[in-house]
This record gives structure tokens, C-alpha cells and sequence, in this order.
């Protein structure tokens, strides 16, 4: 077993149950319990206490019981105390190692996000944070090893819920922050949870403050997601939210991903708060009480958002895609003395610096709700707080496959030769302060052509402000891309 290949940047995730072609299973009872023997091994290490106790928790999926249960009787064979939370949030389990007279050394949970049924993987936190992929990669290196920590007396196992804390600490947020004890008292807030694990927030957070929640749907638990894919990325998940708030006349609705570290939500006219609008969202509230912070994003955030960011008075910093690389920059600043109260993704992970740095969708939720209580008695809206976010009149992303077995060099040399071509072009604007790709402004839009840390793909983002100024950019750029190897169907047949 390549124990390597189970990485998945700081999470490790891989096929847990048999039923799709070609997908073998390589999360068996034999690799899950060494990979808990490394958590162990990595967590003594880590925090060199010679008594340990771990939390454990679990999404809704199929294979999470049987994951969760591999681990922590390896953990309990290193005498580790486990205790087993059942039903969890991925948010919540980080808050384990912090909350408390007696918080726990380590957590784990079990969860592959928004990935097809058959799919699982382990996540893990101490009080410090997620573990980074450095520290996954030692994890492994354990796993794959056989040291041992030579427990004389093996750990026990308990089964204690810790969702109803997590929930409470979100009410008392809300609560705190409006100075109201049922803030929410005659809003129609509606909850999608896609049959994850973010069904406790309509009745544990939302209906305790006065919310009325009837219309939110799929708040059961199934790891068969018999409904859509839980994940507000996805477009027919996000047309079943949107659909929830307009039948039932919400006042918002919310959208989590399987484990409920992302969030997506809908405004009371129906329209999406997805991706860019999110963000603006977030920091025009931040921004209130934090003038002057630093936002920092992926790097596929639009020329709006930008422009949006400036003009409240912040500072807008565009970084690399993924959400432990926009975050971990965000702390960086905040270290060298430079404030930045929110590292957040296009894909709705988001995470703030009074929540500690934690990518948790509900507590973004639950700054949203702050607001919408807070103007429902002073007399705004959500939708007033970005009514001047101006949004691309298109949006577009292709991936190219690299048809070459060393894929990196082939193209990092692309991209220095796209910018070498880009600044030669009349009308062509490349951006100076660019983290990932070559970025270019052309005319009434932009184009990001990136390179993907693990995989042969080239994405490329083009966003446009006119109708068919995607497709002219398309246009323009493709005598360039066809003297690569590179494919991409969808690419060939929108410029054709």
C-alpha cells in the first residue's frame, strides 16, 4: 500500500466502499487502523503529553461508522482515551481541542466533503489548528511504519455527542451579538443540509432563536445523498435552495456542504449567495467594525469583488487556490503586524480570525444572521449591503488536460511563455501582483490560466462584463493554448 497516495493536501481521503468501476477500495480495516496508529504516534509527538484523549466524529456517510471505529480502536491499542461524538460537524471537532475545563488533545474526522458515496477520508485538529500537509505526511509516514507507542494499558472508548455544545456556542454568538435572546423571532430562515451532517442547525441554532424553519428539507442524515449532492458549488443543489426560499417565502435560506465546513446561502428574492458575492457579503460586514483589514482570496476572485473590497476601505489580497493556502497567508499577515480578519475561497470555505482561523460554514451563517437580525431593527437588508458589488455578465472555466508524463515542467514553461506573449499583446494587461498563473486583463474582461499542484490540468477562468466578451477572450487566447499539448473538449466547442 503507497500510504502517499492517500494524501489529499491536509486531508487524507480514499475509496471506503466497492460500487463504482475502476475504484478499488484502499481504505481497508488493515490501512484505517494504521492510520490511526500514525495520528497517534504524530499527536505524541505533537504535543509531548504521555496521557492523551482524542475526539471522533463522522459525516453521514455510509463507510463513516465503519472508519470511525477502525481508528479509535487503534488509537485505544496506543492507550489514547477516545471518545466517539457520533454525528458531527468537521468545525466541530476542531472545537473539541478548545472548549471546556478539559478540552481534548487531538480530534478526527471522518469525512471526504462532497465526494461521491463510495469515497471517505480523515481529517484531524489540535488546539492549534487543522493538521497542514506537512504534518499529514508524517501522519503516513507513521502509518506506513510500525512504531508503536507501546501503551501499557489501553485507552478506553465512550460515546458522548458534542453537537449540542458546538450549537450552543453559536446561539450564544448570535445572542451576544444583537443583545436580543430570540433574535430571530418572525424570520423564515430554511436549511438545506443535502443529508449531511448540517442538520442540527435549523433546530438546534435557528428554531431556539425564534426562527421559524418550516420548508427546510433534507435535514436527515443518509449517506446515500438520495436528494443532490451536498455541496453549494453544485448547481442543482443550489437550485433546490433557491427553490425552498421563494416556495416558502424565506427570509434566507443556507446551504452546507456534507461535513459543514463550507456554506452557501440565498437572499429573500431567491438570488444566489454563492462564490464572489459570499466574500463581498462577509467583508462588507467585517469591514464595519475592522476598516481597513485585508481580505485574502483565491485566485480566481473577480475584478468586481476587487473594486468591491477597495471601496469599502480594505485591502484585497489575491493568493493561490486552496483554502489552507489562502488561510495560512491570512495568519502570516496577521504575524507580521498586518491586520486580515477573513481568508476566504470561491468554493465557500471561509474562515475568520475571531473564530481561530476555523473554516466553518455555519459560523459564516451565523454572521449573516447577526446582520439580518440587526437590520431587521435598524431598518436594512442583506441585499443593501452589496446592492454596488458589480458581478461579470459571464463566467467560464475550462480544463485542460497535459498530455505530457512530466506535466509540471511542460507547464510551468506554458505559463512563462503565455506572459511573455500576453505583455507583447496590444490590449493585454498582465496583473503584477498575481500568486498563482498568469492573470490578464483584455479589454471588458480577464483570463486566469493556472497549473494544478497535484493533477495534469491547466484550469482556466475567464470571466467577462458584456455579453459574448468570454467568447471573444476565448478567441483571442486560443491560437496561443493550440501550439501546447493540451486538451480540452468543452474548450473546442464553445469557440467554435
Amino acid at each position: 500500500m503507497d500510504y502517499k497516495a492517500l494524501q489529499n493536501g491536509s486531508d487524507i481521503r480514499g475509496v471506503a466502499l466497492p460500487g463504482i468501476e475502476g475504484q478499488d477500495v484502499n481504505l481497508t480495516e488493515e490501512v484505517c487502523k494504521n492510520i490511526g496508529r500514525g495520528f497517534a504516534l504524530w499527536l505524541k509527538e505533537k504535543t509531548g503529553k504521555a496521557s492523551l484523549k482524542v475526539a471522533i466524529g463522522r459525516d453521514s456517510r455510509l463507510s463513516g461508522e465503519m472508519l470511525l471505529s477502525w481508528a479509535a480502536e487503534a488509537l485505544t491499542k496506543e492507550g489514547i482515551d477516545v471518545t466517539d461524538t457520533g454525528i458531527s460537524s468537521t468545525p466541530a471537532m476542531f472545537m473539541t481541542t478548545v472548549t471546556g475545563d478539559s478540552p481534548f488533545d487531538g480530534a478526527v474526522m471522518v469525512t471526504a466533503s462532497h465526494l461521491p458515496f463510495n469515497r471517505n477520508g480523515y481529517k484531524f485538529f489540535t488546539a492549534a489548528g487543522g493538521a497542514e500537509k506537512e504534518d499529514i505526511k508524517a501522519i503516513l509516514a507513521y502509518a506506513e511504519g510500525t512504531d508503536s507507542l507501546n501503551a501499557a494499558k489501553p485507552g478506553t472508548v465512550t460515546k458522548a455527542p458534542f453537537m449540542d455544545t458546538y450549537a450552543a456556542l453559536l446561539r450564544e454568538k448570535i445572542k451576544a451579538s444583537t443583545g436580543m435572546e430570540r433574535p430571530l423571532q418572525g424570520l423564515k430562515i430554511v436549511v438545506d443540509a443535502g443529508n449531511g451532517a448540517g442538520g442540527f442547525f435549523a433546530d438546534k441554532v435557528l428554531a431556539p432563536l425564534g426562527a421559524d424553519t418550516a420548508g427546510s428539507q433534507f435535514l436527515e442524515p443518509d449517506g446515500r445523498f438520495p436528494n443532490h449532492i451536498p455541496n453549494p458549488e453544485d448547481e442543482s443543489a443550489m437550485e433546490s435552495i433557491m427553490a425552498a426560499v421563494k416556495t416558502h417565502h424565506a427570509d434566507l435560506g443556507i446551504i452546507f456542504d456534507t461535513d459543514v465546513d463550507r456554506a452557501g446561502a440565498v437572499l429573500s428574492d431567491g438570488t444566489e449567495l454563492n462564490r464572489n458575492r459570499l466574500i463581498a457579503m462577509i467583508s462588507a460586514i467585517l469591514l464595519k467594525t475592522h476598516p481597513g483589514t485585508t481580505v485574502v482570496t483565491d485566485s480566481i476572485t473577480s475584478t468586481g469583488l476587487d473594486a468591491f473590497i477597495k471601496d469599502k476601505g480594505g485591502v484585497h489580497r489575491r493568493f493561490k487556490r486552496g483554502y489552507r493556502n489562502v488561510i495560512n497567508e491570512s495568519i502570516r499577515l496577521n504575524r507580521e503586524g498586518v491586520d486580515s480578519q477573513l481568508a476566504m475561497e470561491t468554493s465557500g470555505h471561509g474562515a475568520l480570525k475571531e473564530n481561530y482561523f476555523l473554516d466553518d460554514g455555519a459560523y459564516l451563517m451565523v454572521k449573516l444572521l447577526i446582520e439580518l437580525a440587526n437590520g431587521k431593527k435598524q431598518g436594512y437588508t442583506l441585499e443593501s449591503l452589496i446592492a454596488d458589488l458589480k458581478e461579470p455578465a459571464e463566467a467560464k472555466e475550462f480544463r485542460f488536460s497535459v498530455d505530457e508524463p512530466d506535466f509540471k515542467p511542460y507547464g510551468t514553461a506554458l505559463l512563462e511563455d503565455l506572459k511573455a506573449y500576453a505583455e507583447a499583446r496590444d490590449g493585454w494587461e498582465v496583473l503584477p501582483e498575481n500568486y498563482e498563473g498568469v492573470r490578464v486583463n483584455s479589454g471588458d474582461g480577464w483570463f486566469l490560466l493556472r497549473l494544478s499542484l497535484h493533477d495534469p490540468i491547466l484550469p482556466l477562468n475567464i470571466e467577462g462584463d458584456s455579453e459574448d466578451s468570454v467568447k471573444r477572450i476565448a478567441k483571442e487566447l486560443a491560437p496561443f493554448l493550440a501550439k501546447y499539448k493540451i486538451g480540452c473538449e468543452k474548450f473546442t466547442d464553445f469557440i467554435a
